[in-house]
C-alpha cells in the first residue's frame, strides 16, 4: 500500500475511533458517577445549588476518564492501522 492510500485510509479510521471513544468515555463516566456521586446525573457547573467541591470533583473525574479512554482508543486505532497497512 502506498503512502497516499495509507494516509487516506487513516483519516476516516481516526475520525471513527475518536467518535466511538467519546461515546464510550461518556458511558464509562456515567457509570462511575452513579457509584461515587451523591445522585445521578453529574452536576452541571452552572447549577449553583451544587457545591464547588462536587462540581470540581465531577469535572476532574470526567477529564481523567476521557483522557484514559482517548489514549486507549488512539492506541488501538494505531495498532489496527498498522495491522492493515503492514
Amino acid at each position: 500500500m502506498n503512502k497516499m492510500t495509507a494516509k487516506a485510509l487513516y483519516k476516516p479510521l481516526s475520525l471513527a475511533t475518536g467518535v466511538l471513544g467519546g461515546i464510550l468515555a461518556g458511558a464509562v463516566f456515567r457509570q462511575i458517577w452513579k457509584r461515587v456521586g451523591d445522585d445521578d446525573p453529574a452536576p452541571d457547573p452552572k447549577d449553583l445549588a451544587r457545591s464547588n467541591r462536587e462540581v470540581l470533583v465531577a469535572a476532574a473525574l470526567q477529564g481523567a476518564v476521557f483522557a484514559v479512554v482517548k489514549a486507549a482508543v488512539d492506541r488501538a486505532g494505531a495498532r489496527g492501522y498498522r495491522a492493515l497497512t503492514n
